[in-house]
């Protein structure tokens, strides 16, 4: 059995309809894309869209405003996958600023927004890196559906 958990309901699906979990995370999941590679947004997007409502952006100052204007709306995002090198602001800089936000606002841990950091390096370090600024996991590029569903089933968004 696969479980399905939102902020809204829990959902128990055995493991054999595996591509049932996209269809009922449709209607589960809120999904913001940070990526500053156009290809690579896309095709995240892409494979993202079969599990819920997605928005994608191309920077760290990006996803940060509409981080806060989701939970301004009272409608958080559920997931956010996240490139970890970006100009300017990279994706670890926008790991620390999400979870300090949601410090300040005392989210309680289990309904913390998951991050999914997307990196091109597998080296130790950035691993390291991803996990102390509070990321949940990581996928490393280049990366395909089926990896992108285990990540999402692993980390329980």
């Amino acid at each position: 059995m696969v479980k399905l958990r939102s902020r809204y309901a829990n959902i128990t699906i055995p493991r054999e309809h595996r591509y049932c979990i996209e269809m009922k995370r449709n209607l589960l999941m809120k999904i913001l894309i940070v990526d500053d590679e156009l290809v690579s947004r896309k095709k995240m997007h892409i494979i993202m869209q079969n599990f819920g409502k997605c928005k994608a952006v191309d920077n760290g100052k990006a996803a940060i405003n509409a981080f806060k204007k989701a939970w301004e709306s009272w409608t958080p995002f559920d997931l956010i996958t996240l490139d970890v090198s970006m100009p300017e602001m990279d994706g670890t800089e926008v790991v620390y600023k999400i979870r300090e936000i949601e410090k300040e606002n005392k989210v309680p841990k289990e309904k913390q927004v998951k991050i999914l950091m997307v990196t091109s390096h597998s080296d130790k370090d950035t691993i390291v890196n991803c996990v102390q600024a509070g990321c949940d996991d990581f996928v490393v590029k280049p990366f395909d559906r089926e990896t992108i569903s285990e990540k999402i089933e692993k980390i329980g968004s």
